[in-house]
């Protein structure tokens, strides 16, 4: 492995923990009070998508960091936006806008 390499590896690893680290701690906190009102369903569709294709990416070119950060914000992704339908439904159903 020449330096650019493992230069390029040490990059890609920093941010994919540094990715993980950021959108985590958020996603967790979601998860456990439900409170979703400050999520915008669109920006937060077009993220999940955003790391579904990066995933694609990142197998196709053998890019690990970049297959397990949007892994790990994927799953992320999907958890809340079912958290986010189920409040979305209720408050509907209840008639609250």
């Amino acid at each position: 492995m020449s330096n650019y390499e493992l230069w390029l590896n040490i990059i890609g690893y920093a941010a994919s923990i540094s990715m993980i680290l950021g959108y985590l701690p958020q996603a967790i906190v979601t998860m456990k009070t439900r409170d979703t009102d400050g999520i915008a369903l669109p920006t937060f569709i077009m993220l999940g998508l955003g790391s579904v294709f990066f995933v694609v990416q990142g197998i196709m070119i053998s890019n690990w960091p970049l297959v397990i950060t949007n892994v790990v914000t994927t799953i992320c992704s999907v958890i809340i936006f079912g958290i986010k339908i189920a409040n979305d439904s209720k408050k509907k159903k209840n008639g609250v806008k």
